[in-house]
């Protein structure tokens, strides 16, 4: 079957990693480098960071839970501070993929992992980086939220999901994650994933799954 569908995850992908910024973070801080994984990752699907993720709390108890969260690691840092890192930088070169791929008739979605702080599904903390998000995400032919549909990745639902939405089979997807442990779901589906490790080698590996020629990305 003809992949013929391009499902990006934003974050990572789309913008710079949060991680880079998390990691910025943590050196102006003097706290241990990926410290905010460590305190995401602590009952990866009932921390606060998962639970804000589905919406389930609202950014105040997110940012006192975070808090409490980081302290019983040994260390202080608020919530709301990561908050204030969260949006990535856009990278120009992923846009104009988008922008190639729908003018040469595919279909394109997004599946974020993403929290109700700032504004829209970026996240964006200045009205004009949500503008420019904004814009982006109106190329996507569908894209799904997790802080609007009560699920997250790694869940299979969410793919599942955006497959429907986009009336395809996950045979004819491919997937790009800065995440593995996202990648995997979509593997098992049938999706071919691409764990996303920089803008140059996202492009690379997308034109060989699609059967493209180097240098059309």
């Amino acid at each position: 079957m003809k992949r013929d569908t391009v499902i990006f995850d934003f974050g990572g992908v789309i913008t710079s990693s949060p991680f880079e910024a998390f990691n910025r973070l943590e050196d102006e801080r003097g706290l241990p480098r990926d410290f905010i994984r460590r305190v995401n990752a602590l009952e990866r699907d009932g921390n606060a960071w998962a639970r804000f993720e589905r919406a389930e709390i609202d950014a105040a108890t997110f940012d006192a839970i975070f808090a409490d969260e980081a302290r019983a690691l040994g260390h202080e840092l608020r919530g709301e501070d990561v908050l204030a890192v969260l949006a990535g930088d856009i990278r120009p070169a992923m846009v104009a993929a988008l922008d190639w791929l729908k003018g040469n008739g595919y279909r394109i979605g997004c599946i974020t992992n993403n929290v109700p702080t700032g504004s829209g599904a970026g996240m964006a903390r200045t009205p004009e980086k949500a503008t420019a998000i904004a814009a982006i995400l109106a190329r996507f032919d569908h894209v799904v939220e997790s802080s609007k549909v009560g699920i997250r990745k790694p869940d299979p639902a969410i793919y599942r999901m955006a497959c429907d939405a986009l009336g395809v089979a996950p045979e004819q997807c491919v997937y790009l994650d800065d995440l593995g442990i996202n990648c995997k779901p979509a593997a098992a589906m049938g999706m071919a994933a691409i764990k996303v490790t920089s803008g140059e080698q996202a492009l690379a590996d997308l034109e060989n799954a699609l059967g493209l020629a180097a240098g059309t990305l």
